[in-house]
C-alpha cells in the first residue's frame, strides 16, 4: 500500500518559492523555530504569509527576482539540477525513489523541501507538485538500454512501454507536463532509446510530446568526451511550450579531441586505498574470461586505461568487478576507480565544486549512483545554451492556465506470452 501524500500548505509553498529553510523563515518572521514548524503544519498567521509572499519573488541571497522555478524528477543525485540551478533556477520539488540516492542528494543540496519518493503518487494528482516553469526528468532508462533489453529478453520479461515497473514512468512525467504546462522541459535517457523496438518507442514518446502535449521539441545525442575523460552518449529531449529559436542540433559542441584525459581526475597513487586494487583471484578470473572470448573472436572482457586515455561508459554495475574501467598500475594489479574519482569522471566534483558522499552511503551504492547519473558539465553546457530561451519562454507563459485539460493516451498493451 502506498503512503498517503501530504499536500503542501501555502506557507511551505512560499518557503519553497523564496528558497528558504524553515529555520531561515523563522528568522525573517522573528518567530521561534517551533512556531515556524507549526506554520508549516497548517496554522500560519496572515502576517507570516504576507511577509513570505513578498520574499517569494526574491532569491535567497539577493533582491533580484528568481529567473525561473524548476522541478527535478527521477533526480538520482542531482546531476540535472546542478546545471539548471547554475543558471539562476530555483528547485521547488524533487522526486527520487532510492533512499541512498536521497541521502547523497540531501547532503549536497541543503534544501528546504523534502525529497518525494514514488512519482506515481504525484502523477495521479499533479496538483500536489508546486507550480514550476521548467521540468527536468531523467526518466528510468533500463527498459530502453541495450543491456536492459537483452536481460529482459533473456528472462522472458517485457520491456519498453510493456514494462509496468519502469517503462511507463515516461507517461507519469507526461501527465505532470499536461497538468502544469511548464514553459520548457528537459528529458534525458540512454542513446539506445531512439532505436528501441525498431524506433517505435521513440516515435511514441515524440508523438506524446509533440502531438498530444503540443510542445515544440528538439532532440540530440551528446557525448561527454569534450568535458570529461569518458565516452558517455546520452539523448537529450528539449521541449518548449511556445515556438522558440532553440535547436539542439545547431549547438556547437566542443571538439572531443581537446577534452581531458583520465590522469586529470585520478587521485595520487600513494593516496589510493589498497582495497581498490583487484584481488589476485578476481584479476586472474577477468584475464581468463577475456582470453576465452578473444579466442572466439568476441570483444567481451575487461578494459584497462592509463592516464592519457578516455574511458568507456561508467555503469551502475561498476561495483561488481570494475571491469569496464580498470586503472592500469604498472608493475601491479589494476584497480577500480575510487568513488571520488567516479564523482570527477561524471563531473560532479570539478573545479571549485566539491561533491560529498555521505558516510552512510557505501562504495557499492556510490558506484550505482554515479553509474546512473548524467555527466554534469554536459548539462551545464545545455543549460547555458537554453538560458535566454528559458527566460523568454517564462516571460511568455506568465499568464498560463492553472492546469490543462490535456490527457496523455497510454498505448494499448498487448498480452505477453508466459515463459513455458
Amino acid at each position: 500500500m502506498r503512503k498517503p501524500v501530504v499536500k503542501q500548505n501555502e506557507f511551505t509553498q512560499l518557503c519553497d518559492r523564496a528558497g528558504l529553510t524553515l529555520n531561515e523563515a523563522a528568522n525573517i518572521l522573528e518567530v521561534s523555530e517551533r512556531t515556524a514548524y507549526r506554520y508549516a503544519s497548517g496554522s500560519p498567521s496572515r502576517l507570516a504569509l504576507r511577509v513570505l509572499r513578498e520574499a517569494a519573488g526574491k532569491t535567497p541571497s539577493s533582491t533580484s527576482p528568481i529567473s525561473f522555478r524548476f522541478i527535478d524528477l527521477f533526480a538520482g543525485i542531482g546531476g540535472l539540477r546542478v546545471g539548471f540551478q547554475g543558471i539562476g533556477g530555483h528547485c521547488v520539488f524533487t522526486s527520487e525513489w532510492d533512499p541512498n540516492a536521497q541521502k547523497t542528494y540531501a547532503r549536497n543540496f541543503r534544501d528546504n523541501h523534502p525529497i518525494a519518493g514514488d512519482i506515481r503518487e504525484y502523477s495521479e494528482d499533479p496538483a500536489l507538485i508546486p507550480e514550476h516553469d521548467v521540468l527536468l526528468a531523467g526518466f528510468p532508462c533500463q527498459p530502453f538500454s541495450i543491456a536492459g533489453v537483452s536481460k529482459k529478453n533473456a528472462l522472458g520479461r517485457p520491456h519498453g512501454f510493456l514494462c509496468d515497473t519502469q517503462g511507463t514512468l515516461f507517461f507519469d512525467t507526461a501527465q505532470i507536463i499536461a497538468h502544469h504546462r511548464p514553459a520548457a522541459f528537459v528529458l534525458e535517457n540512454v542513446k539506445n532509446l531512439q532505436r528501441h523496438d525498431k524506433g517505435r518507442t521513440f516515435a511514441t514518446i515524440m508523438n506524446v510530446l509533440e502531438n498530444e502535449l503540443k510542445y515544440h521539441v528538439t532532440t540530440r545525442v551528446i557525448s561527454s568526451e569534450p568535458w570529461v575523460p569518458q565516452k558517455r552518449e546520452r539523448i537529450f529531449i528539449v521541449g518548449f511550450r511556445e515556438p522558440t529559436a532553440f535547436d539542439l542540433n545547431s549547438l556547437e559542441i566542443p571538439a572531443a579531441a581537446a577534452g581531458p584525459k583520465l590522469g586529470s581526475i585520478l587521485e595520487p597513487h600513494d593516496e589510493v586505498d589498497p582495497k581498490y586494487t583487484l584481488t589476485p583471484r578476481l584479476w586472474e578470473y577477468l584475464k581468463a574470461y577475456k582470453a576465452k572470448h578473444e579466442s572466439k573472436g568476441n570483444g567481451f572482457g575487461y578494459s584497462l586505461f592509463g592516464p592519457e586515455d578516455v574511458t568507456r561508459t561508467l555503469s551502475a554495475r561498476y561495483y561488481k568487478d570494475g571491469s569496464e574501467i580498470l586503472v592500469d598500475q604498472p608493475g601491479e594489479r589494476p584497480r577500480r576507480l575510487t568513488p571520488l574519482e567516479c564523482a570527477r569522471l561524471m563531473g560532479f566534483d570539478r573545479g571549485d565544486r566539491r561533491w560529498h558522499i555521505p558516510a552512510s552511503v557505501s562504495d557499492t551504492q556510490a558506484y550505482r549512483q554515479f553509474g546512473n547519473a548524467v555527466v554534469v558539465p554536459v548539462v551545464e553546457f545545455l543549460a547555458e545554451a537554453m538560458k535566454p530561451h528559458i527566460e523568454s519562454a517564462v516571460a511568455k507563459c506568465v499568464n498560463r492556465p492553472a492546469s490543462a485539460s490535456v490527457r496523455v493516451t497510454r498505448p494499448v498493451r498487448e498480452p505477453v506470452a508466459a515463459n513455458g
